[in-house]
């Protein structure tokens, strides 16, 4: 374990973590009127449907994917799934994913910096978000046929390892790293920084749309009519 590896992914993580929670935080406190999705539908529709709709699918898929791959314990599946079986699973399913927000990303990015109106009504942010989901997309790709090359799920198990230990604040989760491609660390660095850019950009409408499944249990809405009866 080098000094620059411990400082990526021994002390990053955290620093990225407490920005997005603490910045978040923060915005939604001071800077209410910015807490939006900033969509420029109204400028052109156009290619937005198709972009929006396959990022969005693609990109919610690889988060809960992730989520639950890389934090779920192995002893919680092993006795029903492998882990050369998990991996494969997430291969395919994550290609596909992977696949289907590379190309509405790319859409995305070619109509906002082909449009006059749309790039002139661009914030630097934006552009620069497009660019970072763009790379993070196509590494998540390139990370596949590295896979294919160990199918016992052996570097599944150390990324994930990697991870539980980060969130439960557990020592030697740098070590599970030592043997990882450039192309895993650099995936991994770079999914970090969205989380540290995170509250500085549109991302926030992240957190309101998971906010509206208080919809689910919030009480009825009771509407009475004006009319007299």
């Amino acid at each position: 374990m080098s000094s620059l590896d411990f400082a990526l992914f021994g002390i990053y993580p955290y620093i990225c973590l407490a920005v997005f929670l603490l910045g978040s935080l923060l915005r939604f406190d001071r800077d209410q009127y910015s807490w939006k999705s900033d969509s420029s539908q109204l400028l052109r529709a156009g290619s937005l449907r198709w972009g929006s709709n396959l990022f969005h699918i693609g990109v919610l898929f690889l988060f809960f994917g992730h989520t639950v791959g890389m934090l779920t314990p192995h002893f919680i599946y092993e006795h029903f799934i492998s882990a050369g079986d998990k991996q494969l699973m997430a291969m395919v399913s994550g290609g596909l994913a992977g696949l289907a927000g590379f190309a509405g990303v790319s859409i995305l990015l070619h109509r906002r910096l082909s449009d006059e109106r749309i790039r002139l009504n661009s914030k630097f942010s934006d552009i620069l978000l497009l660019v970072l989901l763009w790379i993070q997309l196509a590494l998540g790709l390139a990370t596949i046929p590295l896979s294919a090359q160990h199918l016992d799920g052996g570097m599944m198990m150390q990324l994930a390892g990697w991870a539980q230990r980060i969130v439960t604040f557990q020592g030697g989760a740098v070590e599970l790293l030592a043997h990882a491609s450039w192309v895993f660390k650099l995936h991994m660095f770079l999914g970090m920084s969205l989380f540290l850019i995170f509250p500085f950009t549109r991302l926030v409408h992240v957190w309101s749309g998971f906010g509206t499944l208080a919809y689910l249990v919030r009480p009825y809405q009771l509407v009475r009519s004006r009319r007299l009866y």
